[in-house]
């Protein structure tokens, strides 16, 4: 992926930190997801009191993806730090986010955590969730 894409992409999910609901954490995550064909699908952190049923950015961004119909993705951008922070940190995804990428994403799936466009560390999906647990792990 060219870097000029990279950048986009970490800009859409700066953009999607202001739309974070996170009044007992005031921790903002944004998330841009590049599905194959070229579309991006973003989504920010969902808090709720009771906890269990908070979303990060990066599983809103593949529920709304997935629930229109699209199953095949190239890379997702992270950001995320304090509400109200000048300077960001790299924030990475949980583990159950990295599940979720699992679940939809080959092996050449780009994740890229970003303190800024131009501050910004890129994996492949196997390098963030090594001998990560499939579809092939239920035929045992």
């Amino acid at each position: 992926m060219n870097e000029q894409k990279i950048k986009e992409l970490i800009s859409y999910a700066l953009n999607m930190r202001a739309f974070s609901y996170t009044p007992y954490s005031h921790f903002n995550v944004g998330a841009a997801l590049l599905a194959a064909d070229g579309n991006v699908f973003t989504g920010c952190n969902i808090e709720n009191a009771s906890y269990t049923p908070t979303i990060c950015a990066e599983r809103t961004a593949f529920s709304k993806a997935v629930s229109e119909g699209v199953r095949d993705f190239k890379a997702i951008a992270i950001v995320g730090g304090p509400k109200d922070s000048e300077s960001l940190d790299y924030c990475f995804p949980c583990g159950v986010c990295r599940q979720v990428m699992s679940e939809f994403c080959k092996d050449d799936f780009m994740v890229i955590i970003a303190k800024s466009v131009d501050e910004y560390k890129t994996f492949y999906l196997p390098e963030i969730l090594p001998e990560r647990f499939g579809p092939k792990d239920l035929l045992c």
